[in-house]
């Protein structure tokens, strides 16, 4: 359940930079030895939450916010990445199908401004396009139920996203190497 696609932290004319976004390629070389990494999955109901190890080899699954108001969505966000240590957010670009952004897209990046505001960490974007629906199909090919599946979908989608980042990190690593 991996998906090798970075999102470039710009718009379309070329490299716009956003305060507090990193592109992926420049991550290794800001992480401590046991530094963790936090997939986000933002939705207009949920906030799904994962967390890397500390080897950033594996995502699991963390936690769902269910969305109330902004600033205690972004608390509970950030007082989990204080208790974990987390040096980056990866967060899911919705990008529709074409590669384009639309409406969700630039929510989501309304969403890193303001969270930028509030804290030190920098964020990565990553293409989450057919995340949900992967995750989705793999809980019911496990028989999970309608019920459980609502549960969990969503910090299963962040592990999801997180874990194509950290494949992606891996990569560049053996790259560079």
């Amino acid at each position: 359940m991996t998906r090798s696609s970075q999102v470039a932290p710009a718009g379309a004319k070329g490299p716009k930079v956003e305060a507090n976004v990193l592109d992926l390629a420049t991550v290794p070389a800001r992480l401590k030895r046991f530094d963790r990494l936090m997939g986000i999955d933002l939705g207009t109901k949920t906030i799904g939450l994962a967390l890397s190890d500390v080897e950033r080899s594996l995502a699991s699954p963390l936690e769902t916010i269910a969305r109330r108001k902004f600033t205690l969505d972004v608390e509970a966000m950030l007082k989990l990445a204080a208790k974990y240590e987390v040096a980056v957010f990866v967060i899911g670009l919705p990008l529709n199908m074409d590669g384009t952004e639309g409406p969700r897209s630039q929510a989501t990046r309304a969403f890193v401004r303001a969270v930028a505001a509030k804290t030190q960490i920098p964020f990565v974007y990553w293409d989450e396009r057919m995340s949900t629906a992967a995750v989705t199909r793999e809980l019911i090919a496990q028989d999970v139920s309608r019920a459980k599946r609502a549960e969990v979908v969503d910090r299963m989608a962040a592990a999801y996203i997180l874990q194509g980042a950290l494949d992606r990190l891996r990569a560049i690593g053996a790259a560079s190497t």
